[in-house]
């Protein structure tokens, strides 16, 4: 289904009943990612409306040529939860950009937001603390089978390159990937406007929002060092950095996570 926002429309599918829970996905892909993943979490657990949008310039959902910074993404999304959230409370879910999002809605909408989850988070710093890249299983073989968008793709994003995960990021990831709009995301959009004008959180000491935060200690792309501080604005936080894992936590960490996640929301 879609919603009309200001710059554009918002794409979105919703599974089971109760208490909202919104679910962004990371850049570059579709909601499809991280509904493959989070739907098993709920097979048996009730009381949570499941929302998957897909961000714009994602998926199916569609943005118009005003469209130029994360600030007007995220402004589209607020649009959004206004439409179909109108004074509900609802936990968020959000990974990797989606993860960065979620911290401006919470910003925004702080009376609404129940709780948050952030897995693998970017953050608003143009200067980060990243570990060195490091892969601890590589399979030539079926490397040298992909065309070469999927291969660096599959590379950039995997520390554990085998068939396994590489099943998974086809069947999962790379339908999104597919439908992404390649001529915003390569824009100058990441040189000029990828950080919010406002910083979340900026003059907020304490957030009383349950949170749960995790992170890969492996992770080249969004490191794991740099969020110290949301332990101090979140008390009522869990924070899990989990060794030998990168970036793709939901499908390299899947069983771990989906605990982690199963927990928070129980």
């Amino acid at each position: 289904m879609n919603i009309e926002v200001r710059m554009g429309s918002i794409y979105y599918e919703a599974r089971g009943e109760g208490v909202p829970l919104l679910i962004l996905h990371s850049m570059g892909t579709d909601h499809r990612a991280m509904m493959a993943w989070i739907e098993p979490i709920f097979k048996d657990m009730n009381g949570y409306r499941r929302i998957y949008i897909d961000i714009p310039a994602h998926g199916h959902s569609d943005v118009d040529e005003k469209i130029s910074s994360t600030d007007d993404i995220l402004m589209n999304i607020l649009d959004f939860i206004d439409s179909v959230l109108p004074n509900e409370n609802f936990s968020i879910i959000g990974f990797s950009f989606g993860g960065y999002l979620a911290q401006g809605i919470l910003h925004f909408r702080q009376k609404q937001v129940r709780s948050i989850c952030l897995l693998a988070s970017a953050l608003h710093l143009k200067e980060r603390t990243l570990p060195d890249k490091v892969i601890f299983e590589k399979d030539e073989n079926i490397l040298s089978t992909l065309d070469s968008d999927i291969k660096n793709a599959f590379e950039t994003l995997f520390v554990y390159q085998n068939k396994e995960n590489l099943e998974c990021f086809l069947r999962e990831v790379q339908p999104g990937r597919l439908l992404a709009n390649r001529e915003f995301l390569t824009s100058n959009w990441r040189e000029k406007g990828y950080f919010f004008s406002e910083e979340p959180f900026l003059g907020v000491s304490i957030l009383q929002q349950p949170a749960l935060i995790i992170l890969g200690k492996q992770d080249h792309i969004c490191g794991y060092e740099d969020y110290d501080f949301l332990l101090d604005k979140f008390p009522h936080s869990t924070f899990v950095i989990l060794d030998k894992a990168g970036h793709m936590l939901p499908v390299e960490k899947r069983d771990i996570v989906q605990q982690l996640i199963g927990d928070w929301l129980a």
